[in-house]
C-alpha cells in the first residue's frame, strides 16, 4: 500500500489541523455563497414588474417626450417614465416616435402609423 503520510504522530496532528483549517475556510465561503444566491433569489422575487409602457424623455429642463417603448424595451435611455396604454397611442397618434427595436405602435395596434407620419414620402421624425 502507498502510504505518503509522515510516520510520527506530531507531523500528522499538524496536518489535520491545518486541513480542519482550510475545511473551516472551505465550508464558510459556501455558507457566504450559498447565502448570496438566497438574497439575490429574494431581489429577482420581490423586484417590481416593468411598466407596459414608457416614454423617453429629452435632455434639459422642460424633458419632452422623444420615443415611446415598450416597457421592457432596453433601447429606452434613462430618462424615461411609465405611461399609460391610452397615453402611448395619443403620444404616437400626435406624432411621437415609436422605437424601431421595440415597435409600441404595432403592439398596440396602430396602423400605418409610419405611412399617417410622412410628408411628400419622407418621414416626419427624419427631418
Amino acid at each position: 500500500m502507498f502510504d505518503d503520510l509522515p510516520p510520527d504522530l506530531d507531523r500528522l496532528q499538524t496536518l489535520r489541523v491545518w486541513h480542519a483549517l482550510w475545511v473551516d475556510r472551505i465550508d464558510a465561503k459556501i455558507a457566504a455563497l450559498r447565502q448570496r444566491q438566497a438574497e439575490e433569489a429574494r431581489g429577482r422575487q420581490s423586484r417590481p414588474a416593468p411598466p407596459d409602457w414608457v416614454v423617453e424623455l429629452g435632455i434639459g429642463s422642460s424633458r419632452q417626450p422623444v420615443e415611446v417603448h415598450v416597457g421592457a424595451c432596453h433601447m429606452a435611455g434613462k430618462r424615461r417614465r411609465a405611461v399609460s396604454r391610452d397615453e402611448a397611442r395619443r403620444l404616437l397618434a400626435t406624432g411621437l416616435r415609436a422605437c424601431l427595436h421595440c415597435q409600441p405602435d404595432t403592439q398596440l395596434g396602430i396602423i400605418d402609423l409610419a405611412a399617417a407620419a410622412t410628408c411628400d414620402g419622407v418621414p416626419l421624425h427624419c427631418r
